[in-house]
Order: structure tokens, then sequence, then C-alpha cells
């Protein structure tokens, strides 16, 4: 028997893919989750209980993974930019606000530039987690070798179960989407436009070897507005080790 909470997400699917746990649409403010290389929205669905009930997390469903597997990956952030910035337009009631960890802190970036192109109203807030400023080219990482070596690679990052990194198999189904998705980071074209006009928080972690403190400091220069940082004690998945202490900052951040 299908309970409320499946029914819900069930009927948000069908509203809008990107959205597969809806919009938040009773929640003061909404928060816009774009997950990291190889995750879907599902990373971010408990953050709902950690936020207070005037913020809703919305996380949203790129294609390629879960329940849009069938469908092709993005191959670049500013395509996904084009495809989900009208999808926000549509269908997200302000004030909102976008968060984005590691590739999907690109992402959201590229949106938040898009949103801006279309007119349409532009998030209060933008916050990052895991990933250098956009103007930073990012140093390759071949994902496209034997299983073994992609465990290493991924025990190093962390964030992986130790279950899925001794499977082969489950490596060999999420390498294809892996691949694709730091293929977005490699090639990206950073286009000079004015810088945005909204606050940033950017979150680091101490151990994090894809984006220390000081490469997560650039983000810096990609607003004319307020920019924060907070240094978290973790490896590249530190939001999700301290998720407590990100989701108090969060709402703190979010507060009228």
């Amino acid at each position: 028997m299908i309970d409320r909470a499946e029914r819900a997400a069930s009927q948000a699917y069908r509203r809008s893919p990107w959205f597969p746990f809806g919009t938040g649409e009773d929640a003061a403010v909404r928060l816009l989750c774009l997950p990291h290389a190889g995750a879907g929205a599902s990373v971010y669905r408990a953050w709902g209980l950690g936020l207070p009930a005037s913020v809703a997390a919305c996380p949203v469903q790129p294609p390629g993974r879960e329940k849009r597997r069938s469908e092709r990956p993005m191959t670049s952030a500013v395509e996904l930019a084009r495809q989900l910035a009208p999808e926000i337009v549509r269908t997200v009631r302000p004030p909102y606000a976008m968060f984005g960890h590691s590739t999907g802190a690109l992402c959201a970036f590229e949106v938040v530039r898009e949103i801006r192109r279309l007119a349409g109203p532009p998030p209060v807030h933008l916050f990052v987690a895991g990933r250098r400023a956009p103007r930073i080219p990012m140093v390759r990482t071949d994902l496209a070798v034997p299983p073994d070596e992609l465990a290493a690679v991924l025990r190093r990052l962390g964030g992986t179960p130790e279950d899925v990194l001794a499977d082969r198999s489950m490596l060999a189904l999420i390498q294809p989407l892996l691949v694709a998705d730091f293929h977005v980071n490699e090639i990206y074209d950073y286009r000079v436009e004015p810088r945005l006009t909204l606050p940033i928080t950017a979150f680091a972690g101490t151990r994090d070897e894809l984006a220390d403190p000081d490469l997560v400091a650039t983000w810096q220069q990609e607003t004319s507005a307020r920019y924060a940082q907070l240094v978290l004690d973790g490896s590249h998945f530190a939001i999700f080790e301290n998720s407590s202490v990100v989701l108090r900052r969060i709402a703190a951040d979010l507060e009228p």
C-alpha cells in the first residue's frame, strides 16, 4: 500500500520531474538543492527534517538518475541551466534559494545566471559547497578507469559507502553517470558576465581534496553582495558529515 509520502512524491513527479518531492508551496521560503556528481535528489530528502517549518528543502532531480535514469544525462552545466531555469520560473513560488554541492554548485550558479537572462524572480540566496568558483578551472579527474582504481578514487574523496566500493557490479552501474557528471566540470567554459547581486554562503571541508577552503573562498569573486564561508571538519562530503551545522546556518541565512 502506497503511503501518504509516496503518493505526494508521485503527484509532485507528475507536476515536474525536476522536483520529485514537490516545491514546498506551504513554506515561507523554498531551498532548491542540486546534487553532486553521480547522485540524485534523494541525497537531500532528509534535509527537510533538519530545517524549520518555514524553510522547505526541495531536492532537484537532473536527468539520468533515479526516476529519470532512462533519460540522457546532461552534458554541460549550461545545458542543464537552460532546461531547469524556465521550470523554476514556471513552478517555484518566490521567495526561494539555491543550494549546490560540488558539480551541483556549478549547475546552481549557471541556473541563477539563466534566470537572470529570463528576467525571472531571482533567488534570495545562493549556497555552495565542495567546489571552487566557476571562474577557476578544475583539475581533471579521470573516472573512466578499472573498478579497483575507481573505488580508490571514490574512497579518497569520501562519501561512498564501503559496501558500494567493494561491489564491482554496483561500481559498473554508477560509473557512467559519474564520468558524465565529472565531464560537466571539465568542459565548462566560464563566461565573463556581471557578478551576481545576491548573497553567497559557501561551505568547505578541511580535508576536501577537490576544493580546500582556500579554493572555495574564490566564490567571493562571483557576487557584489555579502559573501560568507563556513569551514567544516570533513571530506568532500563535509556538508553531509556535518548536516546539522549546515542546516542551522542555512536557516539562519534565510530568516526574514
